[in-house]
C-alpha cells in the first residue's frame, strides 16, 4: 500500500531532474560561448526557417491515426482471408502502419521546412 506514496514522487522527481539538467547544461553552455566571444544570434539559428510547432504535432498524429486505422483495417482483412494467428496479427499490423504513419510524416514534416 506504500509502494505507491514512494514511486510517484520518484517518478516527478526524475522528471524534474531531466529537465534541469538539460535547462542548467543549455545555459551553461550558452555562457561558455558568451564568455569566448561567440555572438549571440547563434542562439536563433534555425528558428525562423522552421515549420511551426502545431502543424508538425497536427500532421504527425494526423497520419499516426491514419496508420493506426489501416493497421486495423489490413489485420482484419488478413485474419478473415488467411490462417494466421489474431492475436499476432492485429498488434504487428498496427504497429507496423503506424510506424510507417510516424516515418512519413517525418519526411513531410522535412518538407514543410524546406519551404
Amino acid at each position: 500500500m506504500g509502494s505507491e506514496l514512494i514511486i510517484i514522487p520518484i517518478v516527478f522527481g526524475a522528471i524534474f531532474g531531466v529537465f534541469y539538467l538539460y535547462f542548467s547544461t543549455r545555459n551553461k553552455e550558452r555562457l561558455a560561448l558568451i564568455e569566448k566571444g561567440a555572438d549571440a544570434t547563434i542562439f536563433m539559428k534555425g528558428r525562423s526557417r522552421t515549420a511551426p510547432i502545431w502543424k508538425v504535432f497536427i500532421l504527425n498524429l494526423a497520419l499516426l491515426l491514419m496508420g493506426i486505422g489501416l493497421g486495423t483495417f489490413i489485420a482484419s482483412l488478413l485474419d478473415n482471408y488467411s490462417a494466421l494467428d489474431e492475436d499476432a496479427i492485429y498488434p504487428a499490423t498496427i504497429f507496423f502502419m503506424a510506424g510507417v504513419g510516424l516515418f512519413i510524416g517525418f519526411n513531410m514534416t522535412k518538407n514543410l521546412d524546406k519551404d
